[in-house]
């Protein structure tokens, strides 16, 4: 929908891919949904859940076995976003490097993008 030909909206680390891949094969998913949503206290938040079923609209990105389905009203915001999987001594978890923030807040659950993607989504 708003892709570039030859360009994907997002990109996996490997680690991202490897561990999308797994708890694919794992709980049987189609591939990991990503969207936004408004909430927390920059404005708004993504979302991620295992989809048991590829919904024709969504923005399909596939990479090293991993599915990764962009719902439509999200695709704006991620464009360009790299999806990163972290494991630290106290946590674990997907990181996204999304040049479209302008704004994350302190505990890093939820950011704010540039007002120009808001406004062309309001049209």
């Amino acid at each position: 929908m708003f892709g570039i030909p030859g360009k994907q909206a997002v990109t996996l680390t490997p680690a991202a891919a490897a561990q999308i891949a797994r708890i694919m094969e794992r709980d049987g998913a189609k591939g990991l949904k990503v969207g936004v949503k408004k909430g927390g206290c920059a404005g708004m938040e993504y979302t991620m859940d295992y989809a048991q079923e590829v919904d024709p609209h969504d923005e399909i990105v596939e990479q090293d076995g991993a599915v990764v389905m962009i719902a439509p009203m999200a695709q704006m915001f991620l464009f360009g976003t790299e999806i990163d999987y972290e494991v630290a001594l106290l946590e674990a978890g997907f990181r996204f490097r999304n040049p479209n923030v302008t704004e994350a807040c302190g505990c890093g659950e939820s950011i704010k993008f540039d007002e120009s993607l808001s406004a062309s989504q309001a049209r």
